[in-house]
């Protein structure tokens, strides 16, 4: 039987290897309760029936830090280690897909670690509800959020190459349909700390935040709300 009951947890303002470390622990123990399930199923059919693996809907917002995914280039951080120092930034290569990125304060920071099988094992299509969820968020404040082809992630005026900028950047890391890390939702983020990078390895496109594209600050809060709401719905979840 399927376990839509998902536990949302706000970590708020955590260092990126403390949030990094406390998603592998659940990560970790997710996959093993999976793979003795199945092993404890095999052995005594029915045994584990009443047995369900958990989900969570953690979100969160970084200090300054720089992220590699495996598919990375590390040549597309610009600056060196003085440079970090100076920016008072981290880095690090991580487990994730997806090339480097940026998180900070005023960015929205969503790590789903889900277990696909209890919602669908698809994981391009858990990517898409991902971005359908931001883009909704979006549609509540007025912009108007879109995909572009052949990118992760949400984009404004994707339809006009010249003038895309990126909002979202996704990358997740999958194992026994498992899922971990997520996505990055630039809010109120300091947009000049995406110059010292190629973000996404993409060198010709523009970064932007909903403060940007309003003109104002936006409540942060209201906006995780918002985005909570759109991805429990799309997700069919049962919030806790």
């Amino acid at each position: 039987m399927k376990n839509k009951q998902v536990k949302v947890e706000d970590w708020e303002l955590i260092d990126y290897k403390q949030a990094w470390e406390k998603q592998e622990e659940v990560f970790a123990a997710t996959v093993k309760m999976k793979i003795d399930i199945r092993n404890s199923e095999t052995e005594n059919p029915g045994s584990t029936d009443n047995l369900k693996t958990p989900n969570y809907l953690v979100f969160c917002e970084h200090p300054h830090v720089y992220t590699l995914g495996k598919s990375g280039k590390p040549e597309h951080l610009l600056l060196d280690e003085q440079g970090l120092k100076d920016k008072q930034a981290t880095y690090y290569p991580i487990n994730r897909g997806g090339d480097i990125t940026y998180h900070g304060p005023g960015q929205i920071v969503s790590y789903p670690i889900l277990d696909l099988d209890n919602f669908f094992t698809d994981i391009h299509l858990y990517l898409r509800t991902l971005e359908e969820a931001v883009i909704l968020t979006m549609a509540d404040y007025g912009l108007k959020g879109e995909r572009y082809e052949g990118y992760t992630g949400v984009w404004l005026d994707a339809a006009i190459p010249e003038k895309a900028r990126k909002i979202c950047a996704m990358g997740v890391r999958c194992s026994r349909w498992v899922t971990m890390h997520g996505l990055a939702f630039n809010v109120n983020s300091d947009l000049d700390y995406f110059k010292n990078i190629v973000p996404c390895g993409i060198d010709d496109k523009a970064v932007t935040s909903m403060q940007a594209e309003l003109g104002h600050q936006v409540n942060i809060n209201d906006v995780k709300k918002t985005l909570k709401h759109h991805i429990s719905v799309l997700f069919e979840m049962d919030v806790v």
